[in-house]
């Protein structure tokens, strides 16, 4: 019996991922070269410093800033904050804003200031002056979506589990052309192997802007934290994946990893 070649085999996963994720719209989409509209997201840090107010930024978040994006129709929009077990900065709340085009975010501001709903709501955190700032500072970066997800997906069922947590990944590359590399191993072959080890992909998405380009940042969701290290072990050992590393053009890709666990906050979409 002749054997399917391994290089196939990663293409013909990729084309169920995109099926299964996308339906079959995508499919024929990627069969006939048609483009298909790719989301963009914006990952919003607010870094606390040593004076913040977490209080005053959720509850912000929670009954202005969220509210008025649900009236424009962007979301779901993720609430997260670092993990008990997360090595990173742990004073900060992300934020992921999905939107259909870089219009609808460079329109986002305005359209606020617009909504005398959101104003009002928003009053208590806005008047804040710099003795009582919330904050130290908001980082932000944009993403495109990849070719791989070009829209971001909240598996079924995620938020009925409390015990969920989350991994947001930044991979950084030490030139265009390596990041590019990078994203082409994941639009060829890298996500289905999430799939298979457990790993659930929520967004995944290339740096247009950022104080980290070029990188890909992409946020996945796992039952719990066992079920995390459970997956990374299966995905690190998988025989795919052994194949797809050593592909010559691939090494060398990724000069960085910045990882983050996270626990979603209770009013997060995602």
């Amino acid at each position: 019996m002749k054997k399917t070649p391994r290089r196939n085999v990663l293409i013909t996963a990729a084309s169920l991922l995109t099926l299964t994720l996308f339906g079959p719209g995508a499919t024929r989409a990627a069969e006939t070269g048609t483009p298909m509209t790719k989301q963009l997201y914006e990952v919003r840090t607010y870094l606390l410093g040593d004076n913040g107010d977490a209080a005053a930024v959720d509850r912000y978040l929670q009954h202005a800033l969220l509210p008025a994006l649900g009236r424009l129709n962007i979301g779901p929009v993720g609430v997260f904050s670092p993990a008990s077990n997360d090595t990173n900065d742990r004073d900060s709340i992300i934020v992921v804003i999905p939107a259909k085009s870089a219009e609808e975010l460079a329109g986002l501001s305005t359209r606020l200031q617009n909504d005398e709903q959101y104003l009002a709501d928003a009053k208590p955190y806005l008047e804040r002056g710099p003795q009582d700032a919330p904050f130290a500072r908001i980082s932000s970066e944009l993403l495109v979506a990849m070719d791989c997800m070009p829209t971001l997906n909240v598996p079924a069922g995620t938020l009925d589990n409390n015990d969920r947590v989350y991994e947001l990944r930044l991979y950084e590359s030490a030139n265009e052309r390596l990041g590019d590399l990078k994203v082409d191993m994941f639009n060829n072959g890298e996500v289905p192997i999430f799939l298979d080890c457990g790993i659930a992909p929520i967004f995944i998405g290339q740096a247009v802007i950022g104080p980290q380009t070029p990188n890909l940042t992409y946020l996945t969701v796992y039952p719990n934290d066992a079920a995390r290290l459970k997956a990374w072990d299966a995905f690190r050992a998988h025989a795919d994946w052994q194949v797809l590393k050593n592909v010559a053009k691939y090494k060398g890709t990724v000069s960085k990893i910045d990882k983050h666990i996270l626990t979603a906050k209770p009013y997060s979409q995602m």
